[in-house]
């Protein structure tokens, strides 16, 4: 556990073998247009009163269709929203007391993200897209080279390093952006719909590329999908519904990434 963030003193840590993330009652409120406009009618709430814990390598999927509040709690996992109630604890520290600097710090340092869309930068080269997560961590050059080049070999991108997006197919960069979100050895990886925008074979393969990280790289990974069927990759699933959480499961046995059909 990294030090140095300002968290709340009766908060102890959790230990090496406790949960890499809790949520503990988590809700957040969506102003309704009336309230908007001053009429004060009730708000909305989503993902009400949700709480679960998410152990050391473990992968959970968020199912739910459009409206079901899955990217409300991912953005506050991932500290880009607040919730309007309750506590988020990633690595022991309640991301929801962190502040200006600290949060931008700890975002940078514990969180990796995989988006729909690779968003890599179309000016960089692989190479440079990797490395940039390392360079605004101030890591020296002769250390980035060196993990750039062993995530490239591990996650088989290395013939793409020095092309630029466009001259990839879109497999390759989300490959390259899996690779950027585990380059600083995140805590939690985070996965928006990574297969959104993929045809059904090259999904199976980031599917796959997920399923690695998480095993491979020690990373604990929260995908969010609308697909419940890519749900049963994961070994803890939770399924939300206008907000509401309606399913919390733990599976022993997930179908492995290349064996899910849908």
């Amino acid at each position: 556990l990294k030090t140095g963030y300002r968290v709340n003193a009766v908060i102890p840590p959790v230990a090496i073998d406790g949960p890499i993330l809790t949520i503990r009652k988590f809700s957040d409120r969506i102003c309704s247009l009336d309230e908007l406009v001053g009429l004060g009618s009730l708000p909305l709430w989503y993902a009400q009163l949700l709480s679960c814990a998410v152990s050391l390598r473990q992968d959970l999927a968020v199912a739910g269709g459009t409206g079901s509040g899955k990217t409300t709690l991912l953005n506050c996992v991932s500290t880009i929203d607040r919730p309007t109630a309750g506590n988020i604890y990633v690595d022991g520290v309640d991301v929801t007391t962190l502040r200006h600097a600290d949060l931008a710090r700890f975002r940078r340092e514990r969180l990796g993200f995989i988006f729909q869309d690779s968003n890599l930068l179309d000016t960089l080269t692989a190479r440079e897209n990797i490395a940039l997560a390392l360079t605004i961590n101030r890591v020296s050059p002769r250390e980035i080279a060196v993990r750039v080049a062993d995530v490239a070999r591990r996650l088989q991108i290395e013939e793409v390093l020095d092309k630029m997006p466009h001259e990839m197919s879109g497999g390759q960069r989300q490959r390259v952006a899996a690779a950027r979100a585990i380059v600083c050895d995140p805590s939690l990886v985070l996965a928006d719909e990574p297969t959104g925008a993929l045809d059904y074979e090259t999904s199976k393969e980031i599917l796959a590329l997920i399923e690695r990280v998480c095993h491979d790289f020690g990373c604990t990974t929260i995908l969010v999908t609308h697909n419940n069927a890519i749900g049963r990759m994961a070994t803890r699933r939770l399924r939300l519904r206008e907000g509401a959480l309606v399913e919390n499961e733990r599976d022993p046995s997930p179908v492995p990434a290349r064996d899910l059909e849908w």
